[in-house]
């Protein structure tokens, strides 16, 4: 293999100040993969000190990997890069969405598409191959996102790839989302765009990426991974016991199953069982609309799955609910959605599990929030709404006018059509309640939610678990933390500045397999005590230390290849016959195969840390502050205080200890090279990653361990 495949080979760079549009090769990228590695290191490039997310001078970057648009298995996301204006210090983030977005934007040529200054008047970016101009957005200003997505799609083409902001970005609310058709959302970002009067991009590529493996390779490889994959969060038993299955879990989201229908199907569709050899039925696995919506209403409203390019397993749910447009007046019947976009409008109405308002709250709340553009911050916004509402803070926080115009009596009803008003009020910053759209730390702030206000009771929310609110100067949302691996999860979410988006740990935690099985693969991969029983947890140890530190630079070059972190990595398999073990070396053989770049695990986990490094790194220097283990790997005291009858350690608990953790950080941090008293990268690691540029910048700033 001579060539090199799977890069497009150029950087689109917009200026919207200047209206500038240029190109520049994406070569020196390379050894910083693509996606999230591209994206931090031209952060790294353009850094400017004390400026916040929506200042014209910040930088969004989209960008894709080396696999992306390749046809490699689950490799259709993109990364989007930039400021937050949810963090406290608008501190970097990544979001990521799926969809066909960053393929189109491969086969038009890019790697990446970068967004800086800030447009006198509405814009949006047209692309289609070579040709790119920037056009008014004056016509969509104003408009939600379906109805913008279809409007860029009438003008360029059904075939247009579509990445836009609604309402609730263009009124700069820090919780925003960008989204591309199908129900696909990157959060955090949406107010980066909005204040850069920048409404979305419409893509055309018909151009390819080109793979230095012929066919039979890459058929090969495809064959592999579709005998190991298994369902949503790699899920490799089904949720209910089946003739062809030795092992079933509940807990698992391989949920088809006999009496599962997609009723609203052209030709309706039952499930029934879906054996784990059957190829050509990989997306029937996860048809997971019971999990959101109950059985009956998921047989009632379910039309297809839904997915990503080049993905097999098809998690979204595609639905067709005719009370959305008969009952609530929306403009359709169909939403598309899967997870989070279910769960948190769900969530925030409370109403009862299985009941029909809570299946209507689920479709109505995801087809508002998507439309709005609103991000839920893995489910904050809900979980600090029912708090606040149980314990009659509202009345408190609010001005009586306005407290009193907003239509309580739905909620208490348990009625969908709440959200109406609730998530308008959100995406048009209508009144104090609007405030929840601001992000955790602001909110804390302006409502004294910090264990300061007499009015409220003294209440911290750092004390409530119920906020789940986890890492404490973040300020950022439990994702799958202690109560996922105890001390690996909890050490994964100390990490980056916003929650974890870290499946890593996850697909082989809930993988469904029985306990001892997990126990004898996580100690083959990461060695003895690995992995504890589910809520009985033993002190923390190398191997512990072990499992977090790879699941992250596994979840790092993920979002760098862009590969699904949601899927991979494989190391748990449905097949009985490779005694249900998987394969952690597929993304070498990928990155292979489609580069041409020989490599193994090892080699490629190093270019991953790599990245995982610049980030820490960069954090370091938009704080101006090292001391990452008092002023950034912090969790929230609720954390070490639930359950209060019982220690750390015992059965039935998942809460962590203060000693335990500060050990866990000093193990952690050694097994990344970084300061022990502060948890910063030191000149010999950063230099080991080739990152020698970075240890001098941080030594010019005072902000190098000594």
């Amino acid at each position: 293999m001579s060539k090199i495949g799977g890069w497009a080979g150029n950087i689109l760079r917009v200026n919207l100040s200047t209206s500038s549009i240029i190109t520049e090769s994406t070569e020196k990228y390379y050894e910083y993969i693509g996606g999230m590695g591209i994206g931090y290191k031209i952060l790294w490039d353009n850094h400017q000190d004390n400026i916040k997310a929506t200042d014209p001078a910040n930088i969004i970057i989209f960008s894709a990997g080396p696999l992306t648009g390749s046809g490699v298995i689950c490799t259709g996301r993109t990364t989007i890069t930039s400021r937050s204006p949810v963090i406290e210090g608008h501190l970097v983030t990544d979001g990521h969405f799926g969809g066909h977005f960053s393929p189109a934007m491969k086969y038009a040529g890019f790697d990446a598409i970068v967004i800086e200054g800030q447009s006198p008047q509405p814009v949006w970016l047209k692309i289609i191959d070579d040709q790119i101009t920037l056009e008014s957005a004056s016509h969509l200003w104003g408009q939600g996102i379906f109805d913008t997505h279809a409007a860029i799609a009438a003008e360029m083409g059904p075939e247009a790839q579509v990445a836009a902001i609604g309402q609730a970005g263009e009124n700069q609310v820090p919780l925003s989302v960008i989204m591309t058709q199908g129900g696909h959302s990157a959060g955090g970002h949406g107010a980066v765009m909005g204040s850069k009067n920048f409404k979305g991009i419409g893509i055309i590529g018909t151009g390819s990426v080109a793979i230095a493996a012929n066919y039979q390779q890459m058929r090969e490889l495809d064959d592999h991974i579709l005998g190991i994959i298994g369902a949503n969060n790699n899920g490799v038993v089904p949720s209910t016991p089946q003739s062809w299955s030795e092992f079933s879990n509940k807990g698992s989201r391989w949920k088809a199953r006999p009496g599962l229908t997609w009723g609203a199907a052209d030709k309706p569709i039952e499930l029934g069982e879906v054996a784990w050899h059957e190829k050509n039925k990989v997306g029937m696995r996860t048809s997971m609309a019971e999990m959101y919506l109950g059985e009956e209403f998921a047989n009632k409203w379910m039309k297809r799955t839904g997915g990503c390019h080049a993905c097999p397993i098809r998690c979204f749910c595609e639905l067709k609910v005719p009370e959305l447009k008969q009952k609530y007046g929306r403009k359709t019947e169909h939403i598309s959605n899967v997870c989070m976009g279910f769960i948190a409008p769900k969530a925030l109405l409370a109403a009862p599990a299985g009941s029909e308002n809570a299946a209507m709250a689920a479709a109505l709340g995801a087809h508002i929030i998507d439309d709005y553009g609103i991000w839920c911050n893995y489910g904050l916004i809900s979980h600090l709404f029912n708090f606040l509402k149980s314990h009659n803070y509202f009345e408190k926080i609010l001005p009586s006018e306005e407290f009193n115009d907003i239509p309580w009596q739905l909620w208490e009803d348990k009625d969908p059509a709440f959200l109406l008003d609730f998530y308008r009020r959100i995406a048009f910053k209508e009144g104090e309640i609007s405030h929840l759209g601001d992000g955790m730390a602001d909110i804390i702030k302006r409502w004294q939610l910090d264990g300061t206000n007499a009015e409220l009771d003294f209440v911290d929310l750092h004390q409530q678990a119920k906020v789940k609110i986890f890492n404490k100067k973040m300020n950022v949302a439990v994702h799958h933390a202690n109560e996922t691996a105890g001390q690996v999860g909890a050490l994964i979410n100390t990490v980056f500045n916003r929650d974890a988006q870290c499946h890593s740990h996850i697909n082989i935690v809930n993988c469904g397999l029985p306990h001892d099985m997990i126990v004898n693969i996580a100690e083959r991969k990461w060695g003895k005590g690995a992995f504890d029983k589910v809520q009985h947890y033993t002190p923390i140890n190398d191997a512990k230390v072990y499992f977090a530190r790879w699941s992250l630079v596994k979840n790092v070059l993920h979002d760098s290849l862009t590969l699904c972190n949601w899927m991979f990595p494989l190391l748990a398999s449905p097949d009985k016959n490779r005694q249900y073990e998987g394969d952690s070396t597929i993304e070498a053989q990928m990155f292979s195969l489609v580069t041409g770049i020989e490599t193994n695990e090892t080699e490629l986990d190093f270019k991953a840390e790599r990245v995982l490094q610049l980030h820490r790194a960069l954090t370091v220097l938009q704080m101006q502050q090292m001391n990452m283990r008092e002023q950034h790997d912090v969790l929230s005291d609720w954390v070490y205080d639930m359950d209060p009858d019982k220690q750390f350690g015992d059965a039935g608990t998942i809460k962590m200890g203060r000693e335990d953790m500060q050990l866990a950080l000093s193990m952690f941090y050694k097994s990344f090279g970084w300061d022990d008293a502060t948890g910063a990268p030191t000149r010999a690691t950063l230099t080991k990653f080739g990152l020698s540029y970075v240890a001098d910048k941080l030594e010019a700033e005072g902000l190098l361990p000594q």
